[in-house]
């Protein structure tokens, strides 16, 4: 991975990034939501998650990008594919798509030395009522997040606007795994947790560039990683939903790097 050097640091270890590095966090982001939209009319009944990954694969070839995930700590795939009750970090493989299945599909992308990582759900087929609230309160509990960015907010404020909301919405939150910061490193400070009490954490500062991806799970919240070290479940093996962003604070509040260009970040949209 690259050492980054730009910008200054926090006392909390969290770059700070100049207003003109957003553009290529921009052209990383929209290389990998372009390729969540391209994707998605693959996604039916009976097509392998692997098949799926070798199509991203070489989306990200043909646009002379590298896949971040590809190395990675021994990963080997372009993508993380989490079906059903697979919380995240989901692996390709043959298993092939049955109908009503939701699926995460998560790619992370490297143009020009910058990081472009965003995640979404899909649908397989017939979507059930109780996978579709799961996704419609996981994706209105990013956004939720999203509006909580802006200069002098705490990274306290963004985990507490998501949890209370999935809460109230007798829905959990995963404590296992969190958002990132980013830019042309994978994963740096902070660890940006999508619950927590407002006013709590570091302080949010112009420049800052990080994802938030919460996970959301239909019971409880708790996971467990499988024996390949790789793949997260819940426990009591509820359905579970994930959308990720990549974002940056503004002066007066946020941009978001990923947005779809298709306008199709959403399944049911």
């Amino acid at each position: 991975m690259n050492e980054d050097t730009r910008g200054r640091l926090t006392r909390d270890g969290i770059r700070i990034y100049d207003r003109s590095d957003f553009a290529g966090m921009h052209k990383a982001g929209a290389l990998a939501a372009r390729i969540l939209d391209d994707v998605a009319p693959m996604i039916d009944v009976g097509v392998s998650t692997g098949d799926i990954d070798a199509f991203i694969q070489k989306q990200v070839e043909d646009a002379s990008a590298i896949s971040a995930t590809i190395g990675y700590k021994g990963y080997k795939h372009a993508s993380c594919i989490s079906i059903n009750h697979v919380v995240c970090h989901g692996i390709p493989s043959e298993k092939k798509l049955k109908d009503g299945d939701i699926l995460n599909i998560d790619v992370t992308v490297i143009v020009d030395g910058w990081f472009g990582d965003t995640s979404r759900m899909y649908v397989a087929g017939k979507l059930a009522r109780k996978a579709e609230r799961l996704i419609q309160i996981t994706y209105d509990s990013l956004m939720k997040g999203i509006e909580a960015v802006k200069p002098g907010n705490t990274f306290g404020d963004i985990g507490h606007a998501i949890q209370s909301f999935v809460e109230v919405n007798r829905m959990s939150v995963v404590r296992d795994f969190c958002g990132h910061g980013l830019g042309r490193v994978f994963h740096a400070p902070p660890n940006v947790l999508h619950y927590g009490r407002a006013g709590t954490g570091p302080v949010l500062e112009e420049g800052m560039l990080f994802t938030i991806e919460p996970m959301v799970n239909l019971g409880r919240p708790e996971t467990k990683v499988l024996a390949d070290d790789w793949t997260a479940v819940t426990r009591d093996k509820s359905l579970s939903a994930q959308f990720e962003h990549s974002v940056g604070v503004t002066s007066d509040g946020v941009e978001i790097f990923t947005h779809s260009p298709g306008g199709s970040f959403h399944p049911t949209y």
